[in-house]
């Protein structure tokens, strides 16, 4: 079987990476905790901020070794998403674990080296993996950060420092969560104020639901993640394999009609009734590929003034 491969023979990637970042108190921790069956390590202390009624399991990391113990060592069989809580504290966490393992990767003050932070960058990827391998989505949460863009003020998650780029690469959603007044809205395209990245396809901005009064009594349901953005992206993915499934299955008809070829006159035929078959796809353009290795391996020529193989 060949190694390359068409996009209906991709392998279906179906848990998200996402980050989500914006003001603090604005509500990220409990928009986080809206992914299905979320289980939240609380890295920086502030899973008390968060209204009991969101929060299902928590795990209070006090090192990175603790974080690696419980994703290698607990049943997390009941759960679907992995919060972490914030990143920036996550990475924190594995900076002191990589100088730790290896003290030349850090500076006398606790900085990684350049070196270092090739380390973290590879640590985060493992992470990225781990939780992937245990069959999670996996929710980053971090604080935003101001830089400013010559006139420009823009916001930026603070995740990784200079870093930042390279660990985004890893992520499939990258949003940005604003109020206005009582109204929030997370924007995942990126623009000219706020990072993004919007590889699930959702809409540029969409206005997340309140769910808590402004006297923290609980008028909704938290479920936005888990209703708004994994659920569509997995029915979105579930089309895309059943599109590939019907995708092969023509290009098997077309094959099997175009072994029956055997001078110019069948091969004419064949591109009669090329229209015929139910195309998905590229399905007419790989039709036009296999039929012009097969007449080439015959001898037969097509004549571009008669419009027909002769």
């Amino acid at each position: 079987m060949s190694l390359i491969k068409k996009p209906c023979e991709l392998e279906i990637q179906p848990k998200i990476k996402m980050l989500i970042y914006g003001q603090a108190g604005i509500g990220k921790s409990t928009l986080a905790l809206s992914a299905p069956k979320p289980l939240l390590f609380d890295f920086d202390g502030g899973v008390n901020r968060v209204n009991y009624s969101f929060i299902k399991d928590t795990v209070q990391i006090h090192s990175y070794e603790e974080c690696l113990s419980v994703l290698n060592t607990e049943d997390l069989s009941s759960y679907d998403t992995i919060v972490i809580d914030t990143g920036g504290k996550c990475l924190d966490y594995m900076d002191a674990y990589i100088i730790k393992s290896n003290p030349r990767l850090g500076k006398s003050n606790g900085v990684l080296t350049l070196q270092g932070y090739g380390e973290r960058k590879r640590t985060f990827i493992a992470l990225c993996k781990l939780i992937n391998e245990k069959q999670k989505h996996v929710v980053f949460v971090a604080h935003r950060q101001q830089i400013q863009d010559g006139d420009d003020i823009r916001y930026i998650p603070l995740f990784g420092g200079s870093a930042y780029d390279s660990l985004a690469t890893e992520l499939d959603l990258i949003g940005y969560m604003e109020a206005n007044g009582r109204k929030r809205t997370i924007t995942f395209d990126p623009t000219s104020r706020s990072d993004g990245k919007n590889t699930c396809y959702m809409p540029s901005v969409v206005e997340v639901p309140t769910v808590l009064d402004d006297k923290g009594n609980v008028i909704g349901e938290n479920d936005f993640i888990t209703k708004s953005v994994i659920t569509p992206y997995i029915e979105n993915l579930k089309l895309r394999v059943e599109e590939g499934k019907k995708y092969n299955k023509v290009v098997e008809e077309i094959k099997e009609q175009i072994e029956l070829i055997t001078d110019a006159k069948s091969a004419n035929d064949f591109v009669s009734r090329i229209d015929e078959f139910k195309h998905v796809g590229s399905s007419k353009a790989m039709a036009a590929k296999l039929l012009q290795t097969k007449t080439a391996s015959l001898k037969i020529t097509f004549d571009s003034k008669l419009k027909k193989y002769v």
